[in-house]
């Protein structure tokens, strides 16, 4: 079997009202998304999602001509890319769908088979009061989640600690909170210094006393002797690595024990081959592994199947903060995807990823 095509469709999809995510200081109008269509010369075509692939048409003839089933040299090509491109991990989802196709199988089931479904929470993407985040919760909570992800900006720590406060007094000790500092990487053309190591252990000490689950990404990816400081001096879990550029990287981390729980986006960071092998290497440290999802309905998708497969836990990151983000927002290219009754995600049966494009969508939403 040999690739004969590679498609991108860029697509948008206008944002009224704006989504303002607690990461990036300018609000979201519009979310774009790139559909990679991969075609083969047996007929069957695999689909993925996550990052931007820009630049890839300069790589594209490295792919071309070349076997999707020989998955570990197609990582070893987008890999030698990274370096000088762009992360084309969704690439390597769109093939492991075609894989899964090949092998009339769920894509779950290749990476072990651990699991059909997994528990989800609700991660939160907005900065709002903390009235509106109390109800929020409590809202996510009626939906079947068991657990929601707040976001706290370091330029207004007090309020966000204060959202935190509030909704764990609107749910009460039975609901799992988690809270993300998002200090270990940076949108574009964020030259704002990071909170203090000083600081940062003042904050996990409150968090901790709201019995926060779990601090995502406290500091910088170097700050590694912070990150364990913060850990041994507070008792609260500390966690990271979603957008971690490269597996030397990851493994150094788990090395060093940066961290107790794991979440390299498997169509962002590390590609989803890659992002096994951390799951299995945290896990023989008697680490977690649970993936970071923000990016559309594909890129979910192949998180969840890596994540099912090695057995992730104890959730798994379901973008979720209504009304400015919600699965049709999200997802707005294919079937969305949503938690059933119970809070669970669970995998597709069909054989690869299982989506479902809305094809009609992405002719109507093309850039």
């Amino acid at each position: 079997m040999k690739i004969t095509a590679i498609r991108l469709t860029r697509l948008s999809l206008p944002l009224d009202p704006p989504f303002h995510a607690a990461w990036d200081p300018e609000p979201r109008r519009d979310f774009p998304a790139t559909l990679v269509e991969v075609e083969t010369d047996s007929g069957l075509v695999g689909v993925g999602s996550g990052d931007t692939m820009d630049g890839f048409e300069a790589y594209e003839h490295l792919f071309l001509g070349t076997d999707p089933m020989q998955i570990l040299n197609q990582v070893r090509r987008i890999e030698t890319i990274n370096f000088h491109g762009g992360r084309y991990w969704p690439l390597e989802s769109a093939l492991w769908d075609i894989i899964g196709q090949v092998a009339g199988l769920p894509v779950s089931v290749l990476f072990g088979g651990a699991r059909d479904r997994l528990v989800s929470y609700a991660s939160s993407g907005e900065l709002k009061s903390p009235e509106a985040r109390a109800e929020s919760a409590l809202a996510a909570r009626e939906r079947g989640f068991k657990a929601m992800k707040i976001r706290i900006a370091r330029h207004n720590i007090d309020e966000g600690i204060a959202a935190v406060r509030a909704a764990r007094e609107a749910v009460g000790p039975d609901f799992d909170l988690m809270v993300d500092l998002n200090q270990m990487w940076r949108m574009s053309g964020d030259i704002e210094a990071a909170l203090p190591l000083a600081r940062v252990q003042a904050i996990a000490a409150q968090l901790m006393e709201l019995g926060v689950l779990w601090l995502e990404e406290p500091l910088p990816q170097a700050d590694v002797v912070g990150a364990r400081r913060v850990r041994a001096q507070t008792g609260i879990q500390i966690s990271g690595g979603e957008m971690v550029r490269s597996m030397p990287e990851l493994a150094a981390l788990i090395e060093a024990d940066a961290y107790d729980i794991y979440q390299p986006d498997v169509v962002l960071a590390v590609g989803m081959y890659r992002a096994r092998q951390v799951a299995e290497s945290a896990n023989l440290r008697h680490r977690l592994f649970t993936p970071h999802t923000w990016s559309n309905g594909l890129g979910l998708l192949a998180n969840l199947h890596v994540a099912a497969g090695v057995d992730a836990g104890p959730y798994l990151e379901f973008p979720y903060d209504p009304p400015g983000w919600t699965p049709e927002r999200r997802d707005f290219f294919m079937e969305p995807l949503d938690i059933d009754g119970e809070g669970n995600l669970v995998v597709p049966t069909a054989p690869g990823l299982g989506a479902t494009i809305d094809w009609d969508a992405v002719k109507r939403f093309t850039i």
